[in-house]
């Protein structure tokens, strides 16, 4: 292989390639989630002789950046290249907070472009068994405001056209209080099965209800829940046949206290917050 690696900006005919590196790494997204975060998203391919041997995406939710998809083929690890993609996404945006979910290998490489730990994700998986689900609403198209502006509370970040998206491809469900959501959940397709995510609610009973009407019907069907440590879901999820099979390590250049009355005990995805 050449040693002339070059960058270029990541287009819909690099997705092919992108999924194979993904699956290299027995990573469970499919072609179509991959065609999510790209649209979501800008990013970079690393090219070798032709070949894309390494990606990485910045997807820009209002005032933050979520960096995600950092995949490095096996030939060209330990050159730099990991680090050549984060710094070229984020050299090129004006953002005033970049986020991920690390693994612990690439905590040294973040932490020296400045991100900072903020906590802890507990991915959770497997063939579920739903717990007795209260009844909910359905959302609609006609809730995107209002989910959207229960999000920015939560997370930070205006997501917006993230739930336009869940709201066509997947299942929200919502609380409300006069007719008003006041939390909400959703479900889609995703890897192997399943994934619950975001949850939104301002504590742990609400977002239980939530992704208890979320698993109803799911009995025996792969699903996936990615919740921070600190959401107190875990013993719960695992009780519902949800095995903990590891995680990440959140980080962000500019964390702040979070002091909203609600929160996410649930991530869309580990690239998507």
């Amino acid at each position: 292989m050449s040693d002339t690696i070059t960058l270029a900006p990541f287009a819909s005919e690099h997705l092919p390639a992108a999924l194979a590196l993904s699956r290299a790494e027995a990573w469970p997204h499919r072609a179509e989630d991959w065609a999510l975060l790209s649209s979501l998203s800008r990013g970079l391919v690393a090219l070798a002789d032709g070949r894309v041997e390494g990606t990485a995406l910045l997807t820009r939710f209002g005032p933050v950046g979520l960096v995600n998809m950092i995949i490095v083929g096996e030939a060209l690890r330990g050159r730099g290249l990991g680090r050549r993609l984060v710094e070229g996404l984020m050299a090129e945006a004006d953002i005033p907070e970049y986020r991920l979910i690390a693994t612990e290998a690439g905590l040294p490489l973040y932490r020296k472009l400045g991100f900072l730990e903020t906590g802890r994700i507990r991915q959770h998986q497997g063939p579920v068994t739903p717990p007795p689900a209260a009844p909910v609403d359905w959302a609609s198209a006609a809730d995107h405001a209002a989910l959207t502006a229960l999000d920015r509370q939560a997370t930070g970040m205006d997501r917006a056209p993230l739930i336009a998206a869940l709201l066509r491809q997947g299942r929200v469900a919502v609380l409300r209080e006069a007719g008003q959501p006041i939390a909400w959940g959703a479900i889609r397709p995703f890897g192997r099965g399943q994934v619950a995510g975001p949850v939104i609610a301002p504590d742990g009973a609400t977002a239980r209800s939530l992704l208890s009407a979320l698993m109803a019907g799911q009995e025996g069907q792969f699903l996936r829940v990615d919740a921070p440590e600190d959401s107190g879901l875990s013993p719960w999820l695992e009780t519902l046949g949800l095995a903990p099979v590891g995680g990440g390590v959140a980080m962000s250049t500019a964390p702040a206290p979070h002091a909203a009355p609600i929160r996410s005990f649930a991530l869309a995805a580990q690239a998507l917050g």
